[in-house]
């Protein structure tokens, strides 16, 4: 059975001590609350605070993940962090295509590609983003454009590798924006990559791979987005921040 995942983006937000008073409310919360046995919370902080949140996990109940990391192996990258780093601290995850990444960064579906191999050389899942723009939904090439960022970045892997591989797609027009995919929406698009994943690797990688929403998503429409067949969970941007919206999403299912 695939694993329901809720992930916390938190993006380049909160102070040192911030992160410190949210991790640990965090904590207190889940100890509180009764998750389903199958999902997983994942806590993605930036690279400073990635020790701290890594030492909490030990005496909590969800793991830890890194918002990006370097497609090469080491070297004179200044400002670079590798998939070795992360794995010498003991890292689950790690997100890579955030539309945010590909936008303002310039990464192509073939630097991501690298990306995925270092951090599965390195024994972390890739958390992997795919998603369109408004204007590509507009003209319905949604479809198009998804299975271009799936099948360049992720298809080169063999099925085992594949088995390692969270997929989440991000709708880029309902980031921050307080828009969102209606569930209907939502799950027409995750049927449709788990139907890319099983014409590639056959029907069981495809239903063991899990699929999350990111975009807007929030306590209010967590569970509706949540009983679709296809939606596995969630990658969560601003509602990570507050602890009370984190975990009720979490308990969504």
């Amino acid at each position: 059975m695939r694993k329901h995942i809720v992930a916390g983006n938190w993006k380049m937000n909160k102070t040192f001590d911030e992160a410190d008073e949210l991790i640990s409310n965090i904590m207190d919360k889940l100890e509180k609350t009764t998750l389903d046995r199958n999902t997983q919370v994942i806590i993605c902080p930036p690279f400073p605070f990635l020790e701290m949140t890594s030492d909490y996990s030990d005496d909590s109940y969800f793991a830890v993940g890194a918002q990006n990391v370097s497609d090469q192996e080491s070297g004179a990258y200044t400002g670079e962090v590798s998939a070795a780093m992360l794995e010498s601290m003991e890292l689950d995850y790690c997100i890579v295509g955030h539309s945010e990444r590909r936008a303002y960064y310039h990464e192509t579906d073939e630097i991501i590609a690298r990306k995925v191999d270092q951090l599965l050389k390195h024994n972390l899942r890739p958390i992997v983003c795919c998603g369109e723009v408004l204007e590509e939904r507009e003209s319905n090439r949604q479809f198009d454009v998804v299975k271009k960022q799936i099948t360049d970045g992720l298809f080169h892997l063999t099925a085992e590798q594949f088995a390692d591989i969270v997929i989440a797609y991000e709708p880029v027009w309902a980031i921050g924006t307080g828009k969102t995919a209606t569930p209907e929406q939502a799950q027409e698009m995750h049927a449709f990559i788990r139907g890319l994943i099983a014409d590639k690797y056959g029907k069981e990688v495809a239903d063991e791979t899990s699929i999350l929403y990111g975009g807007s998503c929030k306590p209010g429409n967590a569970k509706e987005l949540f009983a679709n067949p296809d939606v596995d969970g969630g990658l969560i941007g601003g509602a990570s921040l507050k602890a009370d919206d984190f975990i009720a999403i979490a308990e969504a299912f």
